[in-house]
């Protein structure tokens, strides 16, 4: 089982287990929505690519993941909010694309498979610039098939003749690695952030009643 579908049979736990509650509340989501997403994405994994033409598309690599993408930026609390996601997925998707420049086509003549690298830049980028977990989640997962798309392009302009994948081909355990990462430093920050405040307010309590 790969990387990615191990992540999802974790998620699946977690969320049965309401550890993840908190970050599904503020992504608009509920237990039974993400389990449902979560579903869909391990399911079609394993189904046929859809073709278009020289654009070859995987269900629950991509065409799910960026549908979950459109439903939560239809969701995020302002239009700043959908304005920094959409740079920062710009922003992921060019890291990702140069680092891949730096690694050979053929992944089998590397000791590890690149799409972790990519998943955990795209991740990282996200959490970054995307500050709220529905921006993170949204500029990790597109960061990673905008960088996808933007390989093909390139291809084609040069004349390479070669059929574009998006989410299949081990890119599904990079985009799954890359929301994850995005979302889970997000809820870390923040939860670092919160305690940091609470500690503050609770020295200057401390401090206030000392003086009274």
């Amino acid at each position: 089982m790969s990387l990615g579908m191990i992540l999802l049979v974790v998620l699946t736990l977690l969320i049965l287990f309401g550890v993840l509650q908190r970050v599904l509340d503020r992504m608009a989501l509920t237990d039974r929505q993400a389990l449902f997403l979560v579903a869909l994405i391990f399911a079609g994994g394993w189904l046929p690519d859809l073709r278009l033409g020289m654009v070859s598309l995987n269900i629950g690599g991509a065409l799910v993941p960026f549908g979950v993408c459109v439903y939560l930026f239809f969701h995020a609390g302002t239009g700043k909010e959908r304005i920094r996601c959409l740079i920062a997925s710009v922003l992921a998707a060019a890291v990702i694309y140069v680092v891949s420049l730096f690694f050979p086509a053929d992944p089998v003549t590397m000791p590890f498979d690149p799409m972790i690298l990519y998943g955990l830049c795209g991740g990282i980028i996200a959490w970054l610039m995307g500050r709220s977990r529905r921006s993170a989640f949204i500029a990790g997962v597109l960061g990673v098939i905008l960088a996808d798309a933007a390989t093909g392009v390139v291809n084609w302009s040069r004349g390479i003749n070669q059929m574009l994948y998006l989410g299949g081909a081990g890119a599904l355990d990079a985009v799954v690695l890359s929301g994850v990462t995005a979302v889970m430093l997000c809820e870390l920050a923040g939860e670092i952030a919160e305690r940091i405040a609470r500690g503050r307010t609770n020295g200057s309590a401390l401090q206030g009643g000392q003086r009274a």
